[in-house]
């Protein structure tokens, strides 16, 4: 039974490793995850810090606003003090717009360590676009400039420093199908589960029963 369970087990854990391994370059570069892409929509984009400059300290994370984005309100981080760097809207008119947000650590943040950053933004309307948020990462000795670009066939996975960036999509028709449909997933899943408990149980007790019928009949021949 055991060397069973380890032949099923071992190759789970090494497809487990392969995938680790094979996710473990994206993890390490600063990037952006948007709580939707829908154009047109507000989104919360969260910006991750995974580690230092070789080993050295941030001291400070920097993060250009794509021009289209006129409407940028940054989260509160306890840990740094956060300034805004606003430039005319163009058009020529009176207003502004937040161009930059740079969050400044109170207390360098150790390589290792990693930290997350909030801005709340108004996304363009236009869908397909992909938005680009060069990010300067300042370290208490030098500097990484997370501000490349993919070129049309070339994968971030090429770059050593890629931008954060996010493709917009457009406004799912059908999201009120695909909640009924999960939500039924979730239910026929729970009910398949119940029955399979139920049946372990019944096995189980019968188990117990045949075991007491032999031990029974073992007793009385002795």
């Amino acid at each position: 039974m055991h060397v069973t369970l380890r032949r099923i087990a071992a190759p789970a854990i090494i497809a487990a490793g392969a995938i680790a391994l094979g996710a473990a370059p994206a993890s390490a570069h600063v990037t952006v995850t948007p709580s939707t892409t829908v154009a047109g929509e507000y989104a919360v984009l969260t910006f991750a810090v995974p580690h230092g400059c070789d080993g050295s300290a941030t001291t400070k994370v920097a993060i250009e606003i794509p021009d289209d984005i006129d409407v940028v309100t940054p989260t509160v981080n306890d840990g740094w003090t956060v300034d805004k760097s606003t430039e005319p809207v163009s058009g020529g008119d009176d207003n502004q717009r937040v161009a930059r947000v740079a969050y400044t650590a109170k207390t360098p943040l150790p390589d290792g360590y990693r930290d997350t950053f909030e801005l709340s933004v108004a996304l363009p309307t236009d869908t397909g676009r992909t938005l680009v948020f060069p990010t300067i990462q300042t370290c208490k000795k030098g500097k990484t400039e997370w501000t490349q670009v993919a070129e049309d066939g070339q994968s971030e996975d090429d770059l050593d420093s890629p931008a954060p960036s996010l493709t917009l999509t457009e406004a799912d028709g059908d999201t009120g199908a695909s909640e009924e449909q999960a939500s039924s997933g979730s239910t026929e899943s729970s009910e398949s589960s119940d029955g399979l408990a139920w049946t372990a149980l019944g096995v189980g007790a019968a188990g117990v029963v045949v075991g007491g019928v032999a031990l029974t009949r073992s007793r009385s021949r002795t």
